[in-house]
């Protein structure tokens, strides 16, 4: 297949190219390169990568004319940094995604997509910018498939983690976060009492989960009518607190005031992606800090 990522030099955009091409794709990645690096980029002959913002209104045919379909990562993350920029965290998560759908809607054929959504929805949509924009991105989505009959399917993500993930600046993980202080020797800080809890999902697990989902709308002997127009949760199943993650480094840790405008505890219970898609997440984040601390106490 013909395949269009936004978000391509992101984090999970990164790693999902990296499967797309381990199964025979051919990829395009668009990326203005705000949380997403250079370094990121794929040598590969079947993979090129553009430098694009998608609040621009902008013909995307020039980069790929007709794909069979878009997996839709891009957007600016985190609760946190949204409450210091609400218009611009606006404009890239819902402008930018209007714009994206009014290019599908132009062509002949539509273009089935894929939408990266944030399982911080089920804190509540108002409690800050960032999944308020998340959110009106699924909205948006929705209308485009009901409205102008544009195939589609979303994907909540539950807290990712894994290779590529972001280890400093405003917008990167509390695993990145933690790694990065445990490799560099200094102590783990954890915010509020750490008794929140997390349903930490592997990078692995969630591009798998949107690939199966990709693929039961375009594949024939893959296709599924009931992905179409449908919502799937992407997380592990299991939760554990911030406490027991900054423990599992076994290294030393602080704590730092509690930060505005999370929730207290994340799980996915759904199971839809399970039975429709016959996705199952394998890899237990408690197994992969236990690689990482190995891996580092034996380079210090």
């Amino acid at each position: 297949m013909n395949i269009l990522v936004t978000g391509g030099a992101g984090f999970i955009g990164t790693n999902l190219i990296e499967r797309l091409l381990e199964d025979g794709h051919k990829v395009v990645s668009i990326d203005n390169y705000s949380t997403g690096f250079e370094t990121n980029e794929i040598e590969h002959e079947n993979v090129t990568y553009h430098n694009v913002d998608l609040r621009d209104a902008i013909d995307f045919d020039f980069f790929m004319e007709n794909p069979d379909l878009i997996y839709h990562l891009a957007a600016l993350p985190r609760i946190q940094p949204s409450f210091e920029f609400p218009a611009l965290t606006f404009e890239a998560n819902v402008l930018g995604t209007i714009n994206l759908l009014e290019w599908i809607r132009s062509k002949e054929n539509k273009i089935p997509i894929v939408y990266a959504g944030s399982s911080s929805f089920h804190g509540g949509v108002y409690k800050n910018p960032y999944t308020f924009t998340k959110w009106q991105g699924e909205e948006v989505v929705q209308m485009y498939h009901k409205t102008y009959d544009i195939p589609m399917s979303i994907c909540r993500f539950y807290n990712v983690y894994g290779p590529h993930q972001l280890t400093e600046g405003e917008y990167c993980t509390v695993i990145g976060i933690f790694e990065k202080q445990f490799r560099e020797g200094k102590e783990l800080t954890i915010t509020g009492d750490g008794e929140q809890r997390r349903d930490f999902t592997h990078v692995f697990d969630i591009v798998d989960g949107f690939v199966k989902c990709g693929n039961s709308l375009v594949i024939p002997n893959a296709y599924n009518a009931k992905v179409d127009g449908e919502i799937f949760e992407l997380g592990k199943g299991e939760n554990h607190s911030i406490n027991v993650i900054a423990q599992s480094f076994d290294s030393g840790y602080t704590y730092i005031p509690k930060r505005p405008g999370e929730v207290q505890e994340t799980l996915c219970t759904d199971t839809k992606a399970h039975e429709l898609l016959g996705w199952k997440p394998t890899i237990d984040v408690l197994d992969y800090i236990e690689g990482v601390r190995v891996l580092w106490t034996e380079k210090m």
